[in-house]
């Protein structure tokens, strides 16, 4: 017997987005859109595989909504495979444990919701078994030990929201290793949590499908679920499934030793027309970083908005879904310093600002500052202020716009 289900995790229906949304509304818009359009590919193609089943490891939603249209999208998505025949298994991931809204659904009956107690169900007809817990509030202690002894012979699968070692970049919940679930004897762990797709075991399987649709420029590339294939009582085959219509890409450009401007909008203009034309026709948002060696960076962190700008256009020539959503200069002055102009002759700006950031007080006050600034950004922008080296970073970047403007 020979059938296919599918793994899907990570939805985040209606996302907001905020941080794009604050830099081009109508591209925010696609990106907003985006997002239900994802989520009807996936029942879509579930439905046109004719598969078995529908598997969701968590985060439907995206905390609470901001009105019931949210829910509403979502049950008119999962009744057609209701319709169709398709049974739908859910476990609750901790952006679900923190939506009020969302507990009382009234999914159809072909739609189960794995409850907090860890619980097996069955399909008599392909010979599987379902293992799941959802979870109601954010889960850190040792859990493992509540999933049930796998079914033998049957097909065993395990359902589970979490970050596995906490290495892949997303905070902890449900921790547990690869050994904590290959001592289960599962032949497939379906996960949610981790938005970026990864088979991270093929004996026993243990797979992230990633989130359905990239909400920021941290989420770059295709997004999706997962196809299985089982074949008399095995799996076989394990394929991503690509159902974004969005896309984020980030752009790295290497101007090293690039001492003419002119040279720049050209060479950035033909990777934006590359990604694009990977994209496939979806809106597209890139972030676009220079690097590099050049005596242009001071004269580029001046003209950084300038730039931006005319990248902006230029990606509009390509589509009017097709948005540069930020320019970021990480060239680096050569090692023989520049010659100054007569009119900065006699201003010693690097020193002025080095003495500046080696004052305790002043780098006190700028890191207060910039801490305030980003508790008050959307969460999807908080992290572009948490580096380390913020202080360092900012004063550098002054001290290159002063001598640029000065130049």
């Amino acid at each position: 017997m020979r059938f296919t289900f599918i793994h899907a995790a990570d939805l985040h229906i209606d996302s907001p987005l905020a941080g794009l949304r604050a830099k081009n509304e109508n591209i925010a818009r696609s990106f907003a859109d985006a997002g239900r359009k994802a989520v009807q590919a996936l029942i879509d193609e579930t439905i046109a595989s004719k598969a078995a089943f529908l598997i969701i490891a968590g985060d439907i939603f995206d905390g609470d909504w901001k009105d019931v249209t949210t829910g509403l999208f979502f049950i008119g998505a999962i009744s057609a495979l209701h319709r169709a025949g398709i049974p739908v298994f859910i476990v609750k991931g901790n952006h679900d444990a923190e939506n009020l809204m969302s507990r009382d659904l009234p999914y159809p009956g072909s739609v189960t919701v794995f409850p907090t107690r860890a619980s097996t169900v069955m399909l008599e007809e392909h010979r599987v078994a379902l293992h799941g817990r959802s979870f109601p509030d954010r889960l850190t202690a040792d859990f493992v030990a509540t999933y049930p002894t796998r079914r033998e012979g049957w097909l065993n699968i395990g359902v589970l929201h979490t970050s596995l070692d906490g290495s892949r970049g997303h905070e902890g919940y449900a921790p547990c290793s690869l050994d904590d679930l290959k001592r289960f004897g599962y032949d497939y762990w379906a996960l949610g949590h981790v938005h970026a797709a990864e088979i991270v075991s093929r004996d026993p399987w243990i797979v992230f499908p990633g989130n359905l649709q990239g909400r920021s420029v941290r989420e770059t590339g295709p997004k999706g679920a997962m196809r299985v294939t089982v074949e008399d009582g095995r799996i076989v085959d394990v394929s991503p499934l690509t159902l974004d219509s969005a896309r984020w890409a980030h752009l790295t450009i290497d101007l090293a030793g690039c001492a003419d401007e002119a040279q720049i909008l050209p060479r950035v203009t033909a990777e934006l027309s590359d990604v694009h034309a990977q994209s496939k026709g979806r809106a597209l948002a890139v972030r676009v970083t220079l690097t590099g060696t050049t005596t242009l960076h001071n004269h580029l962190i001046a003209r950084r908005e300038m730039l931006q700008d005319e990248l902006r256009a230029s990606a509009l020539h390509l589509a009017d879904d097709c948005w540069v959503e930020q320019l970021k200069i990480r060239t680096t002055l050569p090692a023989q310093p520049v010659v100054a102009g007569p009119d900065t002759a006699n201003i010693d700006v690097a020193a002025l600002l080095g003495e500046a950031a080696q004052d305790p007080s002043f780098a006190a006050a700028l890191a207060e500052l910039t801490e305030t600034i980003r508790a008050k950004l959307p969460r999807d922008l908080q992290d572009e202020l948490s580096a380390s080296d913020t202080v360092a970073s900012l004063t550098e970047d002054a001290r290159a716009l002063l001598v640029g403007e000065l130049s």
